[in-house]
């Protein structure tokens, strides 16, 4: 019988306050969404197991960070042995997006792989619900944007609806795999890096209590 390995990854989540970051991780690990808000108070920890194969289990230990400006003063401390980012913005505040910027190049020049690398940093455009119609020149832009600003990758997300939590995780989990040489080289052949301008996928979920 052969053995299960387990892989540990600290996994940042942040982003400008409002945004949505702890709904996205609530939704992510609890299965659940709150309609209350409640502002994070410096940083609130969560614990996600993934089996991700036959033979590997991924524990992520995910770091929700609050929006204050006083944490980016203290963030060098925060992204200390991360090994991937979800940057989060409300895609229905553009001026938000320059932001997002901001807190990526903050993770880019406090945090990188042993290799110099930085970390894999996958963008999500939260609260996508709230879009009347789609924008096609926003999908182009933000193709743009995360080939500006080194994202792997950007998906439309809706905490409330459950649109993409799942998929912009195991997207990530799947590049810190191979980041971690976790993957065999036909599957990192197989599914390269690539543009995640998909069609978000609605799934029925539950409210917390």
């Amino acid at each position: 019988m052969s053995s299960v390995s387990e892989k540990l990854f600290k996994v940042l989540v942040v982003g400008d306050i409002e945004v949505g970051k702890t709904s996205i991780v609530m939704r992510y690990v609890k299965k659940c969404f709150d309609q209350a808000y409640k502002a994070t108070i410096g940083v609130d920890f969560f614990m996600k197991t993934v089996e991700w194969d036959a033979k590997t289990v991924v524990r992520m230990q995910l770091w929700d960070l609050s929006g204050q400006d006083r944490i980016k003063n203290l963030s060098r401390v925060y992204y200390k042995a991360a090994m991937g980012a979800l940057v989060v913005f409300d895609i229905t505040n553009s001026l938000i997006l320059k932001s997002a910027a901001e807190w990526k190049q903050d993770l880019d020049s406090k945090l990188c792989l042993d290799s110099r690398r930085p970390v894999p940093a996958v963008l999500l455009a939260n609260k996508c619900d709230l879009m009347e119609t789609k924008d096609e020149d926003l999908v182009s832009s933000l193709d743009r944007f995360c080939k500006d600003n080194n994202f792997l990758g950007w998906f439309e997300t809706s905490a409330k609806e459950n649109i993409n939590i799942d998929e912009a995780g195991s997207f990530l989990v799947k590049q810190m795999m191979l980041c971690d040489g976790g993957l065999s080289d036909e599957e990192h052949q197989r599914d390269g890096i690539k543009s995640l301008t998909q069609t978000p996928m609605k799934i029925s979920g539950t409210s917390c209590c």
